[in-house]
């Protein structure tokens, strides 16, 4: 059993952009309130855009979305707002809040991305939404992204993983979250989350985040010294944070108390 507080909240209002820190949030069925509610689809192909690609679309990154009551306010990266992402990303894009029937998008091979550099144009998997998410949602696996400050004190930088809940374990020290698997975590007054998996690392680590530089350290540490199946089943593969499903929705506030019933 693990006890600690939640150390901070964030939020992606548009999927592949940088997003905004949060003092707290409403958590439903479908992740945080507001969290990847809008993506671009490339009018070319009719993918999904995602820096997952970075040849095509690391430029993403470049760019912040904060919601507001009228929809996705998107700056650029001289903070002023933008109004024609496409001129930003090089194709014609549109953003959108319903994912297209069998929504895909391209997630090249990281240790390829890592070898031959962003602009190459390597071998890329076809990867469909969330098979562990609500229906009409965009996010990559489950709703709830989340990775702990001992992980972190590991790797880098917590923008560079763009988790929903960075929770903090101390002086614990170690890829922790990862024995949290298969167990529930219980967050303030009411909300429960199941812990799925380990949430495997693609490219987008290591790639400029705003005044961010590029940093290829971000996924080979993970490379070298947590290499794990994310499932059972699974091959080995660099993984830091975890995915999680919401059993019981609830509010969500920075500095409440989370504990971790602990399946394995």
């Amino acid at each position: 059993m693990t006890r600690a507080r939640v150390a901070a909240l964030y939020r992606y209002p548009v999927k592949s952009m940088l997003g905004e820190r949060l003092t707290e949030a409403e958590v439903s069925e479908r992740g945080l309130a507001g969290d990847r509610r809008f993506a671009l689809l490339d009018e070319e192909t009719g993918k999904v855009a995602s820096a997952k690609n970075p040849r095509l679309w690391r430029a993403l990154l470049t760019c912040r979305a904060t919601l507001t009551e009228a929809g996705p306010r998107i700056t650029g990266p001289d903070g002023t707002e933008v109004h024609a992402v496409s001129e930003i990303v090089g194709r014609p894009v549109t953003l959108t809040d319903t994912p297209p029937p069998d929504a895909t998008l391209d997630r090249s091979r990281p240790e390829e991305v890592l070898r031959a550099g962003v602009d190459a144009q390597v071998e890329a998997d076809v990867v469909r939404f969330g098979s562990a998410a609500p229906v009409g949602t965009f996010f990559d696996f489950a709703p709830v992204h989340l990775i702990t400050t001992s992980t972190l004190a590991r790797i880098a930088e917590v923008q560079r993983y763009r988790p929903n809940l960075v929770l903090d374990t101390g002086d614990t020290e170690g890829f922790v979250e990862h024995d949290w698997v298969g167990g529930e975590l219980r967050i303030g007054d009411r909300l429960v989350l199941r812990v799925m998996a380990s949430t495997p690392r693609c490219a987008v680590p290591t790639l400029a985040h705003g005044d961010l530089p590029r940093d290829p350290e971000a996924l080979r540490v993970l490379a070298r010294h947590h290499r794990v199946p994310a499932l059972p089943g699974r091959a080995p593969e660099p993984c830091a944070g975890v995915y999680a499903q919401v059993l019981r929705g609830g509010w969500v506030r920075e500095g409440d108390v989370y504990t971790v019933s602990s399946a394995r």
